[in-house]
């Protein structure tokens, strides 16, 4: 664990160019605020704290993103005891990418893009522009882009922030 926390303290310049790409801080913050928008279109409330936490690590992981339901109204119960034996590998990734998310939380809220309400994260007063397909991105890109705000319509479907952190394997 020690040795993933010194790797977040490199300097950009010095990280490997597909890292500094995927876990760019705006990169990251774009992923969040597609996820932020769409829980609020299913729930009108802050995406919680805790689940934001969830969304980068979920998102950016090929194994992961290709197991996640394709709508938001599967069932999370049945989906995750389906997929368990890929469930036991979340709680180190969101452990690992807990630098990553903080990174891109802070750099949100310090150009107001995103804001802290009510325990958890709202659309700030300068949101991130999200255009439906960007001119230069690539596949992957768009696709952890889509899984992000499925995350969102998806976890705000659900009963709790309890039962998704539970399904997940992770505490808060």
């Amino acid at each position: 664990m020690e040795a993933a926390r010194e790797r977040w303290n490199l300097p950009w310049s010095a990280r490997p160019r597909e890292e500094a790409a995927l876990f760019n801080p705006a990169f990251c913050l774009e992923c969040i605020s597609r996820s932020v928008i769409d829980y609020d279109k299913v729930r009108a409330a802050p995406l919680p704290l805790a689940l934001v936490f969830l969304i980068v690590p979920l998102a950016l992981h090929p194994g992961i993103r290709d197991v996640l339901p394709r709508k938001a109204n599967t069932a999370f119960g049945s989906w995750a005891m389906v997929h368990q034996h890929i469930l036991v590998h979340v709680p180190r990734r969101v452990m690992a990418l807990r630098p990553v998310v903080r990174e891109a939380l802070m750099f949100g809220m310090s150009v107001d893009a995103i804001a802290l309400q009510n325990g958890g994260i709202v659309t700030g007063d300068r949101p991130v522009r999200l255009s439906a397909k960007l001119k230069a991105s690539t596949d992957e890109a768009e696709e952890i882009r889509r899984t992000a705000a499925l995350l969102g319509r998806w976890f705000g479907a659900q009963a709790g922030t309890a039962s998704v952190l539970q399904g997940f394997g992770v505490r808060p």
